[in-house]
């Protein structure tokens, strides 16, 4: 099964298809990301905030594949975004993941109602990051619409990329429309919406017609959307059934009656981020 990459707006490219260890525990974390690897992912993002950057570095570094032929992210804590501290919060992301370098390195909230409002000054860090080397490509995540014209407007750097919830009950395209716009690739967490969208009747059948399970009818619906996705789990076979999603393609009918299970605000799952304003303690 062959990933194919997607070009971002800086040139490089990037697996549109990767592995999620988000609530994955640190010890559990070289041994999954070990699987995934085995099973063909290349692509991996984790998070300072979830604990487990040095298992996915113990596993990178066990595997035998060379570091340019992975892809990796990871993402700034909460704590950090004033200037100094997310230098120091990145030189230890690098050092937890024993490499060199990131592929790409994005700012996990935007925390509008923290730091008095200022994610710019944390975003022209993250250039610092980009122009020495260390982070291949960087973007942000969670950020809405008025959030990115921000950046725009007030940098010559534009993201490369936004992580967003995205998913059928969630569709999020006013987000995802608005980052397009500037040319900024879109990838989706809680792509399944933690599970809750795989027993709707119309993902059901999709899935019983084309012989497919409901996650992969989904993953693959994200996938023709153009969007990147890394949907988690622990367990082998679930990990290589997410992974078989470029054997098989939506019909337009049926992509467009998944668009259509949307539910606006009321299909969230995760935090509204013009709100969140978790700093871990």
């Amino acid at each position: 099964m062959t990933v194919p990459n997607l070009t971002l707006n800086d040139g490089n490219s990037i697996p549109q298809l990767g592995f999620g260890v988000f609530q994955v525990p640190p010890p559990e974390t070289a041994a999954a990301v070990t699987t995934a690897l085995e099973i063909g992912y290349r692509h991996i993002d984790t998070a300072e905030m979830y604990g487990n950057e040095k298992g996915v570095g113990e596993a990178i570094r066990s595997s035998g594949i060379a570091r340019g032929d992975l892809y990796i992210t990871s993402k700034l804590n909460n704590g950090f975004h004033k200037p100094e501290d997310a230098r120091k919060a990145f030189d230890q992301t690098i050092a937890e993941l024993g490499t060199d370098y990131v592929d790409l390195f994005l700012i996990h909230w935007p925390l509008p109602t923290k730091y008095d409002g200022d994610f710019v000054s944390t975003w022209k860090t993250l250039v610092d990051f980009k122009e020495d080397g260390r982070a291949k490509s960087i973007g942000v995540s969670n950020f809405q619409a008025d959030h990115l014209v921000r950046l725009q407007k007030e940098t010559d750097v534009v993201p490369a990329v936004n992580q967003i919830e995205a998913h059928p009950y969630f569709t999020n395209d006013g987000t995802r429309a608005a980052g397009h716009s500037a040319g900024i690739l879109t990838e989706a967490w809680s792509p399944i919406a933690q599970g809750d969208v795989l027993d709707d009747a119309v993902v059901t059948e999709i899935a019983a017609r084309t012989g497919r399970t409901p996650a992969q009818v989904v993953l693959r619906w994200h996938i023709e959307r153009g969007d990147i996705v890394f949907p988690k789990s622990t367990h082998a076979d679930r990990m290589k059934e997410n992974f078989e999603l470029f054997d098989f393609t939506l019909d337009d009918a049926d992509q467009a009656a998944l668009t259509a299970l949307d539910k606006g605000e009321a299909g969230r799952r995760g935090p509204n981020p013009d709100v969140f304003d978790w700093i871990p303690s």
